[in-house]
């Protein structure tokens, strides 16, 4: 029996949203305070999971977890035009190393992936129902 190779488009799709859960989950354990308390570990866990849910939907190519990467890459970008937009007007605001390091990772990802997800081929490529009838 012949597989045939996973398209690209699917395969970084599915590897953003698994990295960036990599990327809360660690970012959230660095910056939580000493001694390490449970809840935090959890929280940063529970945040962590919600990527990967996303990221092996896209990956078994279910059309509603396109959608919400869709939604998902649209938020990430106009959330951090904003904040880039308050921060070269200079407002007196301090963010947490955490909102940096992940935006530098996800706002040139979600720029490349939100018209990809919004394509004619991206919607050929996820043609699964997330509850087959």
């Amino acid at each position: 029996m012949q597989t045939r190779p996973t398209p690209t488009g699917i395969l970084v799709s599915a590897l953003f949203f698994a990295v960036s859960g990599l990327l809360e989950l660690g970012l959230g354990v660095l910056e939580a305070p000493r001694p390490l308390p449970f809840w935090t570990v959890w929280e940063a866990l529970g945040r962590a999971i919600l990527y990967w849910l996303l990221a092996a939907g896209l990956w078994h190519r279910f059309a509603l977890c396109r959608q919400v990467a869709v939604i998902y890459c649209l938020a990430t970008l106009v959330t951090y035009a904003i904040v880039l937009g308050l921060a070269f007007g200079q407002a007196p605001l301090e963010f947490p190393s955490s909102v940096v390091v992940s935006s530098i990772f996800q706002v040139p990802s979600c720029a490349l992936l939100f018209p990809y997800l919004r394509s004619g081929a991206a919607t050929l490529l996820f043609p699964r129902a997330l509850f087959p009838r």
